[in-house]
This record gives structure tokens, sequence and C-alpha cells, in this order.
């Protein structure tokens, strides 16, 4: 864009303030929506994270705010102008930021409201009085249920990445917040894409919006080089690990699924002497906090993520991010490898694919509408053994751990589909019979009067009619594993 931030209208005390940071153009986003939002427009907007869309409604709102001035009569009051609303407490975190960056040169005073804290100094920071209000639904809400925030003045409301609220399940929350706010305001909606649910919601709190497209509906950035590695999966994390290690990569974001899923992988890398830390919503806001400035000064190489506490996470020139899962949704595809390649930097994006989760990567290449390229790691190809060279910290010998160690390392690790075949292969004793089929059973003068086991406590006699246990109690491990309860996460 040629077009530079004064010659959009801003004000001189913002445009200091934004070459103070080293900005002399404006990103697309903030060249479409910000001489709408001066304007006084409704606007329903389409930007992923990363694009500089805070910039784009914090900067007009700011001048908004500035020019129209504080009507309260006592000017010691400053009451909440500007409501901005996130799904996530390091979205809200960074958007405030934002406004006290751009902000400094203006009378405005801005604040935070989220969860996981304390809420008493919350409480006295909004008595104090905030002309701009940054907040979670959930934390507000209960502001608003104490009635230590007013909202009856508010001018300006902005949803961003309203996407992901609806996929939260705050729209109930937000319904709640829009009902308490005044009907004439200017509504400002961000979300990375459009879904039918963000279209209603767009229809019902927007008038007459003003629309801005930085990008095409669920597109994936062209920097980023996406690859596909065929794995089985239960050699996934050594996969990821010798990726890491082989490629000495640093500032590794890695996707699971569930929050469980992300500690145990965390503590995986950390035992095979990958620098890793997870971050999800279960974790408090100090450790939250604590987990991403490692990340980003270098001290932890990896951070295991989920699709939730990934969105706003701001993290500049990021190389690497790893699908350790596929998500569930396609659409979450998109939104992971966005967390690289931006602003004109290349990034890399690679998915650890079993066999079992190749239907979800058919419903990925059906969104991209293009096949993804697959590239097998010699050595970790779906089905092929460990190597013997492995480091032992990578793949401990199996000899090393007993029959209850590895009942419970399959239960937790195996698909239910696969436990019977991996658990054959770590082992050298041949399956157990099939549930229904008689047991071969040796002639009375073979036969000792009671059953010889070579490793572990004998097993009790079986109760007749049924034959007598199987020599081995390793023997018994796959029919055990087989009907076993799969464990979330």
């Amino acid at each position: 864009m040629s077009d530079s931030f004064a010659r959009l209208g801003l004000a001189p005390e913002l445009v200091r303030a934004v070459s103070g940071e080293g900005y002399t153009e404006p990103t697309p986003v903030q060249a479409q929506a910000i001489p709408f939002i001066l304007a006084g427009r409704d606007v329903l907007a389409g930007a992923q994270t990363g694009t500089g869309k805070t910039a784009g409604f914090t900067l007009p709102l700011l001048q908004r705010l500035a020019v129209h001035g504080n009507a309260s009569p006592s000017p010691a009051k400053h009451p909440v102008r500007a409501l901005i609303v996130t799904p996530t407490r390091e979205l809200a975190a960074q958007v405030e930021e934002s406004v006290r960056t751009y902000g400094r040169h203006l009378p405005l005073r801005s604040t935070l409201v989220y969860g996981g804290v304390g809420i008493q100094p919350q409480i006295d920071a909004l008595r104090r009085g905030v002309d701009i209000l940054v907040a979670t639904p959930g934390r507000l809400l209960d502001h608003l249920q104490q009635k230590t925030v007013d909202l009856r003045h508010v001018e300006i409301l902005v949803l961003d990445e309203a996407d992901r609220m609806l996929d939260m399940g705050f729209i109930r929350d937000i319904r709640r917040i829009l009902a308490v706010l005044p009907k004439k305001r200017q509504n400002l909606l961000f979300s990375a894409t459009f879904s039918d649910e963000i279209r209603a919601l767009a229809e019902s709190l927007l008038h007459d919006p003003a629309q801005v497209q930085v990008a095409r509906r669920n597109a994936e950035s062209e920097l980023v080089a996406q690859r596909v590695h065929p794995v089985a999966q239960t050699r996934k994390r050594a996969l990821l690990a010798h990726l890491v290690l082989a490629g000495d990569w640093h500032q590794v974001l890695v996707f699971t699924r569930t929050k469980h899923g992300a500690n145990r992988l965390a503590e995986q890398l950390c035992k095979d002497g990958v620098e890793a830390t997870a971050i999800h919503g279960n974790k408090s806001q100090g450790a939250r906090t604590k987990a991403l400035a490692g990340f980003k000064a270098g001290t932890v190489r990896v951070l295991v993520a989920t699709d939730l506490a990934s969105r706003g996470l701001d993290i500049e020139e990021l190389p690497h991010v790893v699908n350790y899962e596929l998500p569930r949704v396609p659409e979450d595809y998109v939104h992971r490898i966005g967390r690289t390649g931006r602003a004109g930097s290349t990034g890399e994006a690679i998915s650890l694919v079993a066999p079992e989760e190749n239907a979800l990567l058919a419903d990925i290449e059906r969104l991209l509408k293009r096949k993804l390229v697959r590239e097998a790691v010699p050595g970790f190809e779906p089905g092929s053994a460990a190597p013997q060279s492995q480091p032992e910290r990578l793949a401990p010998p199996r000899r090393s751990r007993g029959p209850q160690e590895r009942r419970n390392d399959a239960r937790r690790d195996a698909p239910p589909a696969r436990r019977d075949r991996h658990e054959s292969h770590r082992t050298a004793v041949p399956a157990a019979p099939a549930r229904h089929e008689a047991s071969p059973r040796p002639s009375a003068s073979a036969r000792p009067a009671a059953p010889v086991h070579a490793a572990g406590p004998a097993h009790p006699p079986a109760p007749p009619p049924r034959p007598a246990a199987p020599a081995r109690r390793e023997a018994h491990v796959p029919a055990l594993l087989r009907g076993a309860p799969r464990r979330a996460g």
C-alpha cells in the first residue's frame, strides 16, 4: 500500500505513536478499515490474527474517542465509552497493550478484565474510570452481575475473533452483554471466517455495515510451505523429537486436540531432551504468560497448544507449526497454519498423519481444494519398526519394562483398532488364541502336573470347564488390551 497513515486521516498524535513503533505503511486491512471506522460506519471485517487487524480498529477507535471528547460532567469520571470483547486472555492482553501503545499521546484511559486472576484490582481500576475496556466475556459478565462496571455510555463495540467466540460457546454470553449496551452505537465485527452463524450474528448486530475482506474465505497463506509426514500413531512423538533435534528447530508451535494430550506431549518431549511446555485453558494465567514469554525468548523450544489457546498468539516470524494431531474441523487447520508465514515471512507447516487420520486429511484437502505433499521420513513410515540405533531416550528398550507397564503404555498411546498389532510387535510371544476358539491342549503324557511359567507369578488354575491358562502371562496381553477402553486425548 502506498497510502501512509497520515493520508488515512489519522491524527498527528496517532501517526507519531505508529511511527515510534517503526511502521510507515498500513497493511491492507488497516488501509481498508480505518477510513470506514473514522466515518462512523459499522464494519464487518474478514481478517486473521497477524494481518494488522488490531491496529486496524484501535487506531480509528482512539481517534473517534479523542475527537468527540469525554461527555461526562466530571473530568475525574471516565465512563466506559469503547468496549472490546475478545475470546481469550492472551488476545485481550495484546489488544489492551496496543491501545496503550497507540494512545500514549492521548488523554484516554484503558484497562483489561479477564478471568483467572483476582477481580478486586479490576474493580478498583473500573472505579477510577476508564474510557476503553478490553474484556473476555465470562469475566465481563462477572462484573455486570456485581454491578462493578457501567456500560450505559458505550459508543463503540468491537467483537474481535467473533468466529472463535462462537466456537467456544460464548454466543449466549455475547447476547447478554449486548442487551445492556446502548441501542445507538458503532459496531465493529472482526472474524477470520464467515460461517452461517457469524453471518446471522452480523445481521442482528450491524447496521448497513461496510465489508472488509483481505483474504478469501478459509484461505491459507501462500508463504507457508505445507507438508504431510505419514507415520504410525505410536511413532509420532519420536518423529517430532527427531525433526526438532535433527533440524535444530527453534520456536516450534505444536498443536494437539486436547489439554491432556498437550500436557503429556510436553512432558515426554522434555524427557527426550527437547525443551517444551504446554499452554491451554486449564493453565493459570501466570503459567500461560510464563510459557509464552519463555517461548518468545527462546528458552523454550517447543510450545504445545490446543486450538483455543492458540488464538491471539502473536509471535513474529514463527518458522514452524506442527499438527501433531489433525483437527476435526477443517477450518481449524487454516487457523493453525496461519500462525506462521506472516508479514511477508515464510513459514513451514508440517502435519504428522497416522493412517486413521486419513479421513480428516481428506476433509482438509477438500477445503483447500488441493492435495498436500506427502513425504515419508525414512525409518518412520507407517508400519516400520523403531530402528535399533535410535537413542535410548527416544525409544527405551522394551525388555526394561514389565508386563503391567507395557499394558499401561499400550492403553494410553495406541488407538483401539491398532492395539493388538502394536503389542504383538513389541513382544516375541505369539498372540493368545481367539476368544471363541479352543486352545490346543497337550497330551496327558506331555502335560506337567502343574503349569510352569517362564516369567512372572503363576496364574491360579481356571475354573472348569475352561482350559488351563497358557504357560506365559505375557501371552494374555493382546487379548486383555483388545477389550480395554480408549482414553480421551
